[in-house]
């Protein structure tokens, strides 16, 4: 399967991004609000600057206490961005996501983000193409 597969079977209303310069402590009200655990830093919703997730947070949390949420996300977030097209495959985006520990990643097109696909989005897409393929094995199997 295709992430722009994947991403054309989610509902939602985009990808959720906050602007550079805004507080950890707002980044945490988005991450809270819509019960997502990364979230884009981005001037204008299509250039990704940075990702700040969850883990980012509580990492900092743990070592410096709730100061760090007074902090800008710019000094937390990820910036080195690792992303995918549409046309990369589950099994692309699984190998990058596994060899550099994270769970979120943008889909791009060009130089404007089309999308954030999790890792659960992309173990579901995935699992659903195991059945798939099970269920067609079965069925040569039985004669069907």
């Amino acid at each position: 399967m295709l992430i722009h597969q994947i991403l054309n079977s989610k509902s939602g209303a985009g990808v959720i991004t906050v602007l550079p310069g805004s507080s950890v402590a707002d980044a945490v009200g988005v991450l809270s609000g819509k019960r997502i655990g990364a979230v884009i830093v981005s001037p204008d919703g299509e250039i990704p600057v940075g990702i700040l997730s969850e883990r980012d947070i509580v990492r900092e949390l743990g070592r410096r206490g709730t100061v760090c949420l007074s902090d800008k996300v710019d000094d937390l977030m990820t910036g080195d961005l690792v992303t995918c097209e549409g046309d990369f495959s589950t099994d692309q985006v699984l190998t990058l996501m596994t060899r550099g520990r994270f769970r979120h990643m943008p889909v791009m097109e060009g130089e404007k983000m089309v999308g954030l696909i999790s890792i659960g989005d992309v173990v579901k897409a995935r699992l659903g193409e195991l059945a798939h393929e099970n269920e067609a094995l079965q069925g040569m199997i039985m004669g069907h």
